[in-house]
């Protein structure tokens, strides 16, 4: 897999328009905090890590609302072939302030209103909304 991040995604857009309660992802310290950005924004209701050593996994529970899911959309930005970078100042608005921006910066994964606020810039790595 060369795109873990991107697997990651496709496998949350897929169980989300399958209306499926839950999805199960390989565990990568990323992923997890990816996992971690999606509860505090509330598009999940909630992840668990499941398994020990190389078969560890993360477990998903999407949200909806009625028939409809949380996430209406979700965007892959920077990829392995060509990475994206954004400084403090140009960290986009995702649909407005609705959606969610996903940075990696030096202090770590986190939402843009956090690296915002931190006043850091980082790789942008994906849109929720």
């Amino acid at each position: 897999m060369n795109d873990p991040i991107a697997d990651l995604l496709t496998r949350i857009r897929n169980a989300s328009q399958a209306l499926l309660p839950a999805v199960e992802v390989p565990h990568s310290k990323m992923k997890e905090s990816i996992a971690a950005i999606l509860k505090q924004e509330g598009y999940i209701t909630e992840f668990a890590l499941e398994g020990q050593g190389a078969a560890r996994s993360i477990h998903l529970k999407l949200k909806y609302q009625g028939k409809k899911s949380v996430i209406e959309g979700l965007q892959r930005v920077s990829s392995p072939g060509l990475r994206r970078y954004v400084g403090a100042t140009d960290i986009p608005r995702v649909r407005g302030g609705l959606g969610v921006a996903v940075l990696s910066t030096s202090e770590g994964v986190m939402s843009g209103r956090q690296a915002r606020k931190k006043n850091l810039g980082g790789e942008l790595l994906c849109y929720f909304w």
